[in-house]
């Protein structure tokens, strides 16, 4: 799933191709996908004739800025955006194609059918869901070391599973939550409300500073993810533990191990990030 950096990274490319172009029809191939309004002919309607304004993001959300609306929509596992000329034959998996006025295409393409579509009059966007449920992401100034702690000391969880909930911090997915625990030194099993004020002070700042690289390395190419011009991020030549089962840590030499945590796959290095009780 794209997480914070892909997608801040999606939303520059596309500003780059769509800013102050106006819809001049829409195309919904896959109905599934818009939550709101419920009526497809209706979110059609709505969105035709409006144009890009801005392209903003909050958490792993795209916020698509029109004249009258907010488009919020999440990629989910696979979804992509592409800008090509109308005369381009569609992609299989291309389930929403938003028409341009200068001819061409926005295209909106997702082989798991998991993402999402909600439309919005302006203002009302982060009154409802799926936004009103966010915690602050790692970039806001709301993201505070007392927050944090006060967060974090509230839940009997261990640290990996409460990174992952976006109602505490906006933007974390599997792979930075891994990669901020180990730049932290701290093990996934580490119950939450047990970690000293220190502790958590160094998580929100490694979490930081993940995020600021990784953007700046165009986010992490893991399996399927790609920007909206079809590259490749780079920042999975920076990893220190997701994927690297089995290989050598690279500050000490330890076997990075893997393990569940939550359900979800966790890459962790024992050495350098020891389970204390």
């Amino acid at each position: 799933m794209p997480e914070l950096p892909e997608v801040e990274t999606i939303r520059n490319t596309l500003k780059q191709f769509v800013m102050n172009k106006t819809i001049e029809q829409v195309e919904v191939y896959w109905p599934k996908i818009i939550k709101r309004p419920d009526d497809v002919e209706q979110f059609k309607s709505e969105i035709s004739g409006q144009t890009i304004l801005d392209i903003e993001r909050k958490g792993k959300f795209l916020l698509f800025q029109l004249n009258d609306y907010v488009l919020v929509s999440h990629l989910r596992m696979e979804g992509k955006y592409s800008v090509t000329p109308k005369e381009e034959p569609v992609k299989k998996h291309t389930h929403v194609i938003f028409k341009l006025t200068n001819g061409e295409e926005l295209r909106y393409n997702d082989v798991r059918k998991f993402g999402t579509m909600h439309l919005f009059y302006k203002g009302e966007e982060m009154e409802h869901k799926p936004l009103c449920l966010l915690g602050p992401d790692p970039f806001d100034s709301e993201f505070t070391d007392d927050y944090f702690i006060k967060k974090l000391k509230k839940t009997q969880r261990v640290i990996k599973s409460a990174l992952l909930d976006q109602t505490v911090v906006a933007g974390l997915g599997n792979i930075y939550v891994d990669e901020t625990l180990f730049r932290s030194g701290i093990h996934p099993l580490r119950q939450a409300n047990k970690l000293t004020h220190k502790e958590i002070k160094g998580i929100r700042k490694q979490a930081i500073a993940t995020m600021e690289q990784a953007v700046l390395q165009g986010g992490t190419t893991i399996r399927s993810y790609v920007n909206g011009q079809g590259e490749m991020g780079m920042f999975q030549q920076e990893l220190y533990v997701y994927g690297q089962e089995e290989k050598n840590c690279k500050m000490c030499g330890s076997p990075i191990a893997k393990m569940k945590v939550g359900g979800r796959g966790t890459h962790v290095c024992t050495n350098c990030q020891p389970l204390k009780r």
